[in-house]
């Protein structure tokens, strides 16, 4: 490959073919890019990320108090993850990523917010099925804490609650799904989901026969690749 672009890591998963990349941007002045993609399908960029980061400080501006617990599903490039931690009152962050490969890169350092996370004695990744643990009551998401409740839990893995990386996926987002999900919360915690979806009112009717409150915030960013405003949406809903 020639130095603008480089394929840093490639494994097949049982999602898909799972690929990290980086390349170099001519048009925004050789700006270094890194990029994760599942099968024909972009995961994560670099290039933008305010709605990641806003998805840990919409969630976590709803709490009270300090020595929060708090859960990122979907490691990702980290975003979400280091955002949470820029919040002092968070005792500990459980990332939970289904794809090992994903975890390796962090721990090997070959994405740049590799060190950050790693050293961080407060945040540690578990190797697991977000979706299979929330199912499971009392199981909890980290083994290392079975059965332990948390006050935040932060979702970026499916593009939306309809397009969805796997099909078995869908069940979360039903009724039954988010309710036993909610078992795993302290009361008055808060549930924060990453959309790339303009708001879903029957998402938001599934919410709303679960949690006591719930809403869709549309987050605009710009998307320098296009040259206009792009547009995710966050879902905040609270338990009881």
């Amino acid at each position: 490959m020639g130095k603008d672009f480089e394929v840093i890591d490639f494994q097949q998963t049982p999602l898909g073919d799972l690929m990290l990349r980086r390349r170099t941007v001519a048009t925004l002045g050789g700006l270094e890019v890194f990029e994760v993609k599942l099968g024909d399908e972009f995961l994560m960029t670099s290039l933008f990320h305010d709605v990641e980061v806003a998805l840990a400080d919409f969630a976590l501006a709803e709490l009270d108090g300090t020595a929060l617990d708090v859960v990122v599903g979907g490691l990702g490039l980290g975003y979400t993850a280091l955002a949470a931690l820029k919040d002092a009152r968070v005792r500990s962050l459980a990332v939970v990523e289904a794809l090992k490969p994903v975890i390796d890169w962090h721990n090997q350092g070959r994405v740049p917010l590799a060190s950050q996370l790693v050293g961080d004695p407060r945040c540690r990744f578990v190797h697991g099925d977000f979706f299979g643990l929330a199912a499971v009551p009392g199981a909890g998401f980290d083994p290392e804490c079975p059965g332990q409740r948390f006050h935040a839990v932060l979702l970026d893995i499916d593009h939306s609650p309809r397009h969805l990386l796997h099909p078995r996926h869908a069940a979360f987002y039903e009724p039954d799904g988010l309710r036993q999900f909610a078992a795993h919360m302290q009361p008055r915690g808060v549930f924060g989901l990453w959309s790339d979806d303009p708001p879903d009112p029957d998402f938001l009717r599934n919410l709303g026969h679960v949690f006591i409150s719930s809403r869709a915030q549309v987050v605009k960013f710009y998307n320098p690749l296009q040259g206009r405003d792009s547009a995710s949406t966050v879902y905040i809903a609270r338990v009881e």
